[in-house]
């Protein structure tokens, strides 16, 4: 991909195009005879990938890095730069529904012991496409065991979460087989199966999800704070260090 369609966002390459070319982009993918990683990344990620080079390094290695948070697009535009957010669980809709239409199997790696299991997965995603080519497993992630069959699909959706998500799927490069487009979903599927409610539209539409979300799931506080308090920190002190008259005065002192 052309890092000119790459903004840097807490030194992080975000990728800068509008949702049309981005699913542009992935069909191109789909249809490719080469490996590409999706990262959907949200404020989190990068406050871990701020503290965390192992992380840092594995965000930075995938080949798609989208904007799945409010506060990303946010930190753009006052960084002078347009920055569209596409949703994880909006952008998975959109491969399962183009898998469907072009018969690719799609295999869903599924975090073992998590809220939702791969039999979950399997009945929603049926029932909403139900000519889909389907297959998966439910999956330890510190495992290193992982179904031959992953291999035979042509798209991966992993939802072990940060970081073990992106570690997982980053492994299948080195031996890719069949797999031409793999993705990080997180929580996606369980707003697919229904465990998880989504914010109405309109709430999504202010960028005000987070306070939906934290309504209905208090638990989810320390996230919340980790988006909301401590990356637009960090975005600021990043800014106010790499300003034109920071470096100016830098330069004066030494």
């Amino acid at each position: 991909m052309d890092e000119t369609d790459n903004h840097q966002i807490l030194n992080i390459p975000i990728d800068g195009r509008p949702q049309e070319d981005l699913e542009r982009a992935i069909g191109t993918s789909l249809a490719g005879d080469s490996f590409v990683r999706i990262a959907t990344v949200n404020p989190e990620f990068l406050v871990r990938a701020h503290r965390d080079t192992p992380f840092a390094d594995v965000l930075k290695a995938a080949d798609i890095r989208i904007a799945d948070g409010s506060g990303i697009v946010l930190a753009g535009l006052l960084s002078g730069f347009g920055v569209s957010r596409y949703p994880g669980v909006d952008l998975m809709s959109f491969i399962l529904s183009e898998a469907e239409h072009v018969g690719t199997p799609v295999f869903v790696a599924v975090r073992e012991g998590g809220l939702s299991s791969y039999t979950d997965v399997r009945e929603a995603v049926m029932s909403t496409y139900p000519n889909i080519v389907l297959d998966g497993a439910d999956i330890d992630p510190r495992s290193d065991v992982v179904p031959d069959t992953i291999q035979n699909a042509t798209v991966v959706l992993c939802n072990f979460g940060a970081p073990e998500q992106e570690r997982f799927l980053e492994s299948l490069r080195g031996n890719p087989g069949s797999i031409r487009l793999a993705i990080g979903v997180g929580g996606s599927f369980d707003f697919l199966i229904g465990k998880r409610k989504r914010a109405p539209r309109f709430i999504r539409s202010l960028g005000l999800e987070w306070l939906f979300r934290l309504a209905i799931q208090p638990s989810r506080i320390k996230r919340i704070w980790t988006a909301t308090v401590v990356f637009p920190f960090l975005w600021l002190s990043d800014r106010i260090e790499h300003s034109p008259k920071s470096k100016v005065e830098s330069r004066k002192s030494s």
